[in-house]
């Protein structure tokens, strides 16, 4: 006996966004996603909607692929100690983030430095996040730390047990760059993912990780390229710019105007596929349920950059920067979606323009795995319409 297929239509879409910088808007006007991944889109009239298991109509607003937040600090469950606070993933969620990816779980109380036990917080960070999704919401877990005596069988036995992510270089003990890229080499040999903190120090016991240690250190996205909190001078910034194939990710928690000049020189650089975006969040600037939309907002208004486009920073750019199977409309991607509209009473014609100007849109449902998550945002200013499940 086998379980039922479940099909997913979401007809009379205003405005389909997906996820990618060389063809940002679809047509069409339907979603079909066939056990929780896409099948097909395009106008109604052409596509089979019929033995559909859930049908929303979407009242004319626009589908975007789920924002993901590249740079997060988990620690447990969806409760942060760093801030006291619990459901922050749930809040979260009502600010469109579908998925999240660890930077390293480093506001654990007592977090082990040594090697064993930094091994076997990464394991079970990644377990837990596997085994448990609050919301719904992917939180792709278990980033360690790098400290002094790793050695090669050490990211071995990490990636053999599942961890597919290294905690940012420079929040541990390793602080110079020949250590750092050896232990980086090594990560990629086996999967593992890097990224490296950029700019003054953050939390007890970091440092400033300075232009030539990026460099030297070579890892998969520079993280926080803006500063977390502190940026690097101009000139480190723009240096890195031009000389770096990784991820150049954009944080909430970091400086401004360090953020906008990123992105001035990679569109000067033709570099824009390598912004990502993230909040840094929970951290000492607190938790930012609305971060990846405001730093959406923010970059399209200030950056002089189409909004549907800045979108893809949020979504395309940052699932091919990482491998993953979101972020894009995409036959057999993940069917995670925000739907969102203008906001009631809010300057221009439409949601993109009302974007580019500055203003956040609102939320009026969110979509994991084919699966309605939360409908209309607590979070965001509300909607001029609302997408509904049809009975």
């Amino acid at each position: 006996m086998t379980d039922t297929p479940t099909k997913l239509v979401i007809r009379n879409i205003g405005l389909i966004l997906s996820g990618k910088l060389e063809e940002p808007i679809h047509d069409g006007d339907c979603l079909i996603a066939i056990d929780g991944r896409i099948s097909a889109w395009g106008y109604e009239k052409d596509l089979d909607t019929e033995g559909a298991t859930t049908v929303i109509d979407a009242n004319g607003v626009a589908l975007c692929p789920g924002l993901i937040d590249s740079h997060v600090h988990p620690v447990v469950g969806d409760y942060t100690p760093r801030q006291h606070q619990l459901h922050w993933i749930d809040s979260t969620l009502h600010g469109g983030v579908t998925t999240m990816i660890s930077a390293g779980e480093v506001h654990m109380p007592g977090r082990p430095k040594d090697i064993v036990g930094l091994k076997a917080m990464a394991i079970a960070a990644q377990r837990w996040y596997e085994n448990f999704r609050p919301s719904g919401v992917k939180v792709l877990a278990g980033a360690p730390v790098i400290e002094q005596g790793m050695v090669e069988e050490d990211f071995r036995d990490l990636a053999d047990a599942g961890v597919k992510l290294m905690g940012e270089v420079g929040l541990g003990s390793v602080k110079d760059g020949k250590t750092a890229r050896q232990m980086v080499e090594w990560a990629r040999q086996y999967g593992i993912q890097s990224t490296i903190h950029t700019g003054g120090p953050s939390i007890p016991g970091s440092g400033l990780i300075d232009a030539d240690m990026v460099l030297e250190t070579g890892t998969d996205v520079v993280g926080h390229i803006n500063g977390g909190h502190t940026a690097l001078p101009d000139d480190q910034i723009t240096c890195l710019c031009e000389k770096c194939s990784a991820g150049l990710e954009i944080v909430h928690n970091g400086n401004e105007r360090a953020a906008v000049l990123t992105l001035n020189t990679a569109r000067e650089l033709d570099k824009l596929d390598q912004i990502i975006l993230g909040t840094d969040g929970p951290a000492g600037s607190g938790v930012q349920p609305l971060g990846i939309l405001r730093m959406v907002a923010m970059l399209s208004a200030f950056g002089n950059v189409p909004a549907e486009k800045a979108i893809c920073f949020a979504t395309g750019n940052t699932a091919r920067m990482r491998d993953l199977d979101v972020g894009l409309i995409e036959e057999g991607k993940s069917a995670d979606f925000v739907l969102m509209d203008k906001a009631q009473h809010a300057p221009g014609k439409d949601m993109l323009e009302s974007i580019r100007e500055g203003n956040l849109p609102g939320i009026g449902m969110t979509v994991i795995d084919g699966i309605v998550r939360s409908e209309r945002s607590r979070n965001t200013p509300p909607a001029a319409r609302l997408p509904f499940v049809v009975d």
